[in-house]
């Protein structure tokens, strides 16, 4: 949440709030690359230096006699790096740290042929190639004898060079009698930025050939396909404490993943631009009609402009062919998303704030009253002493261990906050330990920065320095966070970070980190560095024992690892519902698969349709939090009329039916990059026609959703995608031909969902209180047949809150296959062993064309048995109940046909 007033009058936050933001004509780097003089750099190619892990090249540029060093690396999984630098910099440069989880398995690359022009090297038995050639300098990417990639295709690269001070003295006032003083000093309102280095931008182009769809690069409230900027701003990459977001906009938001997907019907491949400085990116297509059916694909392009403000130029190409390839190569770079604890997919109830122990007992009670399952709720700022994070308020919280050994008998947990910022409070101890420990950020003048945030004047912990975050890992110890207990889980807000009174409303880039390292270089990387430190406290809390759940407001490339993000301050407006689903699609497809928005509306009060239309669109979506503001109305479910409440009620039941099916996506996205979250292309490579689409969404591979985001909706248009496709309503069991646009009548309580012929889903059969409950309750599978009568889908079970699935292999993946009027249920994995009592109650079976004369039941060991089923011929729908099978053994049913 940002800084509110009160009373907040109007949505808009008018242009006071937004003149507070920078756009890039304000960012002196990005006029200096756009405007700058045009460099053309040479590769000298008798430098180059073939060894087994890369290949290396100087880089000159005639008019500047800059020298660089390109290396270039080739990894066994079909990527490419590409990395300059400085060849004798005046001291090191920024190179971004802890993101890549290892170093990658270099395949080497051998010399192909050497001309007086270009350098030819390939791998992977030919199948690949770079070519780099010497003037004007770029490389090419191809693969299987295609260009697939050109690096500085435009002569685009931008590399200013570290440099002392002009002064030998320091202060800023005499700084400004230079006359490069420009390039030393920026200025943005009231604020100025001393630049300890100088200038140090970088910048290269990109041209991807043959594609004309592009996405990703996330956080911006904007379409999933990138827009061509060349209308107007580029993409900035500056994670910002932004409240009540301009929608469709280019301008940074909270978090910030520099990984650009590109496809087309035969290809995906991706861009990583490792980076943590601030960061533009230009998207131009050509044509720039790219509904222009004239021009042939291969004579199309995507030309991207990468710059940021410092570092090194480190860019990977992730050669796909899949997208699921290109997602699996990102989570071999970056991490693969975390396995989180069962209950952080069931439903969490917030508010800014929940005033005492009281009104949270109240709020939990009314959810049972009110039979509503529900496994989280959260507390915000005030529950603090003061806001003196880690301490409870002394008389609205006076009995917090208490407070949570009553949600504890329920099964449910208490997520509090907890912020970078610590109130400058010597009398505290936490403080104390920090500022004695030197763990918070300087500013250039080397003493404690100070900005001001919710507790007032405040100092910021260094994340960056690993001896800050082993020390605030302690801080979440039981005996050390008093009246804090296992089932207390952690929210980090506010951490882009936010400073009030500070440029941009962040902190200022001069400001000096760990290591002597100025702000600028890292600052994306600061709200990954709390929620790292923050999940490794959990873990140890637990002994190692315990999965963590940590939600985080900022992110980067790898935070996937650590737990869970959200949009941030959002607007109870059908628009801002609306925005929400490609915001969530473009974080999918970079690994922030286990992504939300605040339901409702963070700020400003929903009209009651909208809610429940938000309700039904976040309980298809990961993660599944109501929040509000404190300035609007309270908005628990059931205070909207009989009517509301009901319908939210059995939204957020089926959201608990569906969470096996949801849980074994996670274990998915876990082990093999697959967001649960999938725009309709990744499903559906090869059909142009749903590139762009960004309004519907498949969930797994099994579902399609299509949320209704307008008012007064009585009729809603569905695109089924596949000719070859069945589509079965959820809801009626009715069979729809693929590759149509479909017209449904829909109302309040409706929502099309359809299932995809070929797949089963496993949902749970009753109801519940929380997902501890759920976990008691029987299942059952609904295989929907594709048009060869086949399909096939998993179910994964595990504790739900340990990491014994990792660590003791305590874990049991089945596969269902029904092929030949035969379904059959067996272990997924030879790996893994989890004894449950989970039993299969029925199984239904959409597309049955007849109705069979027998249906028998053969577990192992056991005798065949006739059983008892019903046929609904109107929708060739069969179901058998009463089954009671266990889920983690071996059986098979089989259909006789007439």
């Amino acid at each position: 949440m940002a800084e509110v007033s009160q009373p907040v009058v109007s949505a808009a936050l008018d242009d006071e709030l937004k003149e507070k933001f920078k756009k890039s004509e304000h960012v002196a780097f990005y006029r200096r690359q756009m405007q700058g003089p045009s460099l053309q750099h040479r590769a000298l190619l008798d430098t180059m230096v073939l060894t087994e892990k890369e290949a290396r090249f100087e880089l000159l540029e005639p008019v500047t006699q800059t020298r660089l060093l390109l290396s270039v690396s080739t990894y066994k999984n079909e990527t490419v790096r590409l990395l300059i630098d400085e060849l004798q910099p005046i001291k090191a440069r920024y190179r971004v740290p802890d993101v890549i989880t290892e170093e990658p398995q270099c395949e080497q690359l051998n010399l192909e042929t050497q001309t007086k022009d270009s350098v030819t090297l390939s791998w992977s038995a030919r199948r690949h190639r770079v070519r780099v050639w010497q003037f004007p300098f770029r490389v090419e990417i191809l693969c299987e004898g295609e260009v697939m990639v050109t690096f500085n295709s435009a002569g685009k690269l931008w590399f200013e060079t570290l440099q002392d001070p002009p002064r030998a003295t320091s202060p800023s006032s005499e700084l400004q009698e230079d006359p490069k003083s420009s390039l030393w000093k920026e200025t943005f309102g009231q604020f100025v930025d001393i630049k300890a280095n100088g200038p140090s931008s970088v910048g290269v182009d990109l041209c991807l050939h043959g594609f004309s769809h592009v996405y990703g690069i996330p956080e911006h409230a904007d379409s999933l396909q990138l827009r061509d900027t060349r209308d107007g701003e580029p993409y900035r990459l500056y994670n910002l404490d932004v409240f009540a977001y301009d929608l469709h906009s280019r301008l940074g938001l909270y978090g910030s993943v520099p990984l650009l997907v590109a496809h087309k019907p035969d290809k995906t491949l991706g861009v990583f631009w490792l980076n943590a400085s601030e960061t533009f990116v230009n998207v131009q297509y050509s044509p720039s009609d790219h509904q222009d059916e004239q021009t042939l694909p291969t004579q199309r392009q995507t030309d991207v402009h990468w710059l940021s403000e410092s570092g090194v130029i480190d860019c990977l190409v992730l050669l796909g062919p899949s997208p699921q390839k290109v997602f699996t190569q990102y989570a071999m770079l970056t991490g693969y998303q975390a396995l989180p604890p069962l209950f952080a997919l069931g439903y969490h109830q917030c508010r800014w704030s929940y005033i005492d122990e009281a009104d949270v007992k109240a709020v939990d009670a009314g959810f049972d009253h009110h039979n509503i399952p529900y496994d989280v709720i959260w507390l915000d700022i005030d529950h603090t002493d003061e806001k003196r994070y880690f301490t409870w308020d002394p008389v609205l919280f006076p009995r917090p261990t208490s407070l949570q050994r009553h949600l504890d008998k329920k099964k449910r947990k208490l997520v509090v906050i907890n912020d970078p910022h610590i109130k400058v409070d010597p009398d505290w101890s936490l403080y104390s330990e920090a500022r004695d420990g030197d763990l918070f950020v300087k500013d250039r003048e080397g003493q404690v920065y100070q900005g001001s945030c919710w507790p007032g004047k405040s100092s910021y912990l260094d994340f960056s320095s690993p001896a800050c975050r082993a020390w605030y890992s302690t801080c979440f110890a039981l005996d050390k966070y008093k009246g804090s207990t296992t089932s207390l889980f952690v929210w980090n807000d506010m951490n882009e970070p936010s400073v009030f009174n500070g440029p941009e409303q962040t902190m200022p880039k001069d400001a000096v980190h760990y290591g002597g390292w100025e702000h600028r270089e890292l600052h994306n990387l600061y709200g990954f560095y709390q929620h790292m430190a923050t999940v490794d406290g959990l873990i140890t809390r637990s002994g190692g024992s315990e999965r963590p759940f940590v939600l985080s407001r900022s992110f980067f490339a790898g935070s996937q690892r650590l737990g869970a993000i959200w949009t941030g301050d959002n607007v109870a407006s059908w628009e801002y519902l609306k925005i929400s689903i490609p915001m969530l699609l473009s974080l999918s497809v970079t690994g922030m698969v286990f992504c939300g928005a605040d339901v409702g509306g963070f700020f400003l009060d929903p009209e009651p349709e909208l809610l429940v239309r938000w309700y039904q669109a976040a309980a298809m979506q990961p993660f599944f939090r109501g929040h509000s503001a404190n300035v609007t109305k309270r908005r628990e479910p059931w205070l909207f009329g009989e009517k509301v409440t009901a319908a939210i009620r059995t939204v957020i039941q089926q959201r608990y039916c569906l969470l096996p099916f949801w849980y074994t996506l996670f274990h998915q996205a876990h082990t093999s990059a697959l967001p649960p979250l999938r725009p309709l292309w990744v499903e559906f490579p090869q059909e142009q026609s749903i590139f762009t689409v960004d309004n519907q969404y498949m969930i797994g591979g099994a579902l399609l959703a299509c949320p209704i985001t307008e008012s007064g909706v009585q009729e809603v248009k569905v695109l089924l995608p596949g000719s070859d496709e069945i589509w079965y309503d959820v809801h009626s069991g009715k069979a729809y031909k693929g590759g149509r646009t479909l017209s449904l009548p829909v109302t309040l309580d409706t929502v099309p969902v359809f299932q995809r012929g070929g797949s089963v889903v496993c949902r749970s059969v009753g109801s519940c209180s929380c997902t501890a409950e759920l976990q008691q309750l029987p299942l059952s599978i609904t295989v929907a047949l594709n048009s060869q009568g086949v399909a096939d889908g998993e179910l994964y079970l595990d504790d739900g809150h340990s990491f014994n699935y990792r660590d003791k292999k305590a874990f049991c993946l089945r596969r269902f296959n029904m092929l030949s009027n035969h379904l059959i249920c067996r272990p997924a994995s030879e790996e893994g062993t989890f004894d449950c009592d989970s039993v299969m109650q029925s199984v239904t079976i959409l597309g049955v064309k007849s109705k069979p004369t027998t249906v028998v039941v053969h577990v192992s060991g056991a005798k065949d048995a006739s059983v008892a089923f019903q046929y609904m011929e109107t929708c060739c729908r069969l179901t058998v109940s009463n089954l009671n099978l266990n889920v983690t053994k071996d059986w098979e049913i089989k259909m006789d046909e007439l």
